[in-house]
C-alpha cells in the first residue's frame, strides 16, 4: 500500500509535490517515496520528480508523465498503458513485468533501464536512448523505436514483430553490438538500421526489411532471413554459418569475407552482389536470381558464378574478351637463357602476327606448386600450347601436368642437333598422343619463323578443332 501522506502531496500537484519532496532529509540515505500500487489512473504529474520512488503495481494508465524524473525507481509491474512518457528520464529504473502498451517514450532516457519481460507493443519510442538497456523477453510488436539508440542494448528473445527501427538513429551507434540472440524481429523495418557487431545468434528475421542496413562483423549463426530484404546491406565479415536465406533478396549486398558457411541460400535473388573472399563452405546455392526485379529471371547455382555470368550478358566487349581468351591464348613453355632470347621473341613475335596472346612462362627461378598451378590454369584457357624441349628436362614437370589434365593440344619444338627428349617425354607421347603432337625441329630461329605457320600453327590449330568435336560428341551422346 502507498503511503498516505506521500500519495496526499502527489496529488495536491507537482508544483506542490516537488517542492514538498526538496524538504524531506536525504540522510542517511536519499528520500524514496512510497507510491505502492497507488491509483493514478489518467494523473498529471508533468515534471514531477519521482526520482528513486516505489510505484510497484501503480496503475499508471493515461498518466502525463511528460518530463518526469523517473530515475532508479521501482516501477515493477505497474500499468502504463497509453501513458506520456515523453522526454520522461527512467534511467536504471526498473519495469520487470510493466505494461506500456501504446505508451509514448519519445525522447525518453532509458539508459541501464531493466525493461525485463515488460510489454512495449505499440509503443513509441522514437529517438529514446536505450544504451545497455535490459529488454530481455520483452515484448515490442508494432513499437516505433526509429532513431532509437540502442546501443549494447540486451534484447535476448525479445519480440519485435513488425517493429520499426528504421534509420534508427544515424548519428551514434544504435545497435551496435546489441543483443538480440534468439530474438523474434518477423516482419519488422530495419531500413537503414546499424548492427555492427550486433548477436543475432538464431534471430527470427523472416521477411524483416533490412534495406541498406549495417551488419558488419553481426553475428547472425543459425538466424533465420526467409524472405528478408537485405538489399544494399552491408554485411562485410558478418557471421551466417547454417542461416537461413531461402528466397532472401541480396541484390546489391556486400559480401566481403562474409561466412556463408552452409547457409541455405536457394532461391536468393543475387543481382549486384559485391561478393569477395566469401566462405561457402556446404551452403545450398541453387536458383541464385542475378537478373534484377522487372526483368525475366536468369538463374545460376554458385554465387562465384553469379556475378561473371551476368556481366557476360550485360557487357559484349566482356563476352569479346572471353572469346579471346578462349579462342586466342597460346601458353608458351620453356626455359631461355640469355643466348637463347631471341628465339622467345620469335615465338612471341610470330604468334602475334597472326593475331594471337601469347602468354610466356619463362621458368628462370625454381618451381613451386603456384607456379605449377598458375601454369595449369592458363593452359585450361590456352588454344594451344607451345613447348620448347630443346632441355626436355626443363619443362618435364609442367608437361606431365598439362597433357593428362587438360585437353589442349601441345606443340613441341626443338633444336635440330639437341639432345633427344628421353623417356619420361617418350612414355607421355604414347599415352595422350591425341594432345601431345610431333617434334616439330628448327635448325635456327630464321627457320622457325619460315615454317612457323605449317609447322607450328596449322598442326596445332587442326588438333584444337579435332578435340573440339571429340568434346562435341561426348556430350552429345551423354545427353
Amino acid at each position: 500500500m502507498a503511503n498516505p501522506e506521500h500519495l496526499e502531496r502527489l496529488r495536491e500537484g507537482v508544483a506542490t509535490w516537488n517542492q514538498w519532496r526538496k524538504r524531506q532529509p536525504s540522510y542517511p540515505s536519499p528520500f524514496k517515496a512510497d507510491l505502492t500500487g497507488a491509483d493514478l489512473f489518467g494523473a498529471y504529474l508533468f515534471g514531477a520528480n519521482l526520482t528513486g520512488a516505489n510505484l510497484v503495481e501503480a496503475d499508471l494508465k493515461r498518466a502525463d508523465l511528460r518530463w518526469a524524473k523517473l530515475r532508479e525507481a521501482d516501477l515493477r509491474k505497474a500499468d502504463l498503458t497509453g501513458a506520456d512518457l515523453f522526454r520522461a528520464d527512467l534511467t536504471g529504473a526498473d519495469l520487470l513485468t510493466a505494461t506500456l502498451t501504446g505508451a509514448n517514450l519519445t525522447r525518453a532516457r532509458l539508459q541501464l533501464t531493466k525493461l525485463v519481460m515488460v510489454d512495449l507493443t505499440t509503443a513509441k519510442l522514437v529517438k529514446s536512448d536505450l544504451n545497455q538497456a535490459t529488454l530481455t523477453l520483452a515484448n515490442l510488436t508494432e513499437a516505433n523505436l526509429t532513431q532509437a539508440n540502442l546501443f549494447r542494448a540486451d534484447l535476448t528473445r525479445a519480440n519485435l514483430q513488425r517493429a520499426i527501427l528504421s534509420k534508427a538513429h544515424p548519428w551514434k551507434a544504435t545497435l551496435f553490438y546489441a543483443g538480440l540472440q534468439r530474438a523474434d524481429l518477423t516482419g519488422a523495418d530495419f531500413t537503414g538500421a546499424d548492427f555492427t557487431g550486433a548477436d543475432l545468434t538464431g534471430a527470427n528475421l523472416d521477411g524483416a526489411d533490412l534495406d541498406g542496413a549495417y551488419l558488419r562483423e553481426a553475428d547472425l549463426t543459425e538466424a533465420r532471413l526467409s524472405g528478408a530484404n537485405l538489399t544494399g546491406a552491408n554485411l562485410t565479415r558478418a557471421d551466417l554459418r547454417k542461416a537461413d536465406l531461402p528466397k532472401a533478396n541480396l541484390a546489391g549486398a556486400i559480401l566481403v569475407e562474409t561466412n556463408l558457411a552452409g547457409a541455405n541460400l536457394v532461391g536468393c535473388r543475387v543481382y549486384g552482389v559485391s561478393a569477395w573472399n566469401v566462405c561457402l563452405d556446404g551452403a545450398e546455392q541453387f536458383s541464385l536470381v542475378i537478373t534484377p526485379d522487372g526483368e525475366p529471371e536468369l538463374s545460376v547455382d554458385r554465387l562465384e558464378l553469379a556475378q561473371f555470368v551476368y556481366l557476360l550478358l550485360a557487357n559484349p566487349k566482356l563476352r569479346e574478351v572471353i572469346d579471346t581468351l578462349t579462342t586466342k591464348v597460346v601458353l608458351i613453355l620453356g626455359r631461355f637463357t640469355e643466348e637463347r632470347l631471341a628465339v622467345l621473341e620469335a615465338i612471341r613475335a610470330a604468334l602475334r602476327e597472326h593475331e594471337y596472346v601469347p602468354v610466356l612462362f619463362n621458368f628462370t627461378g625454381p618451381e613451386n606448386q603456384n607456379v605449377l598451378e598458375t601454369v595449369q590454369t592458363v593452359a585450361r584457357l590456352a588454344r594451344f600450347v607451345v613447348a620448347d624441349i630443346t632441355d626436355a628436362k626443363a619443362v618435364d614437370q609442367e608437361l606431365q601436368l598439362i597433357v593428362p589434365q587438360t585437353k589442349v593440344p601441345v606443340q613441341p619444338l626443338m633444336l635440330a642437333g639437341a639432345e633427344e627428349p628421353g623417356g619420361t617425354f617418350r612414355a607421355l607421347w604414347d599415352e595422350h598422343p591425341q594432345r601431345l603432337l610431333d617434334v616439330h625441329l628448327y635448325a635456327d630461329r630464321d627457320a622457325l619463323l619460315t615454317s612457323f605457320r605449317e609447322a607450328v600453327i596449322a598442326p596445332a590449330e587442326a588438333r584444337a578443332e579435332e578435340l573440339k568435336r571429340r568434346r562435341g560428341r561426348s556430350i552429345f551422346k551423354a545427353g
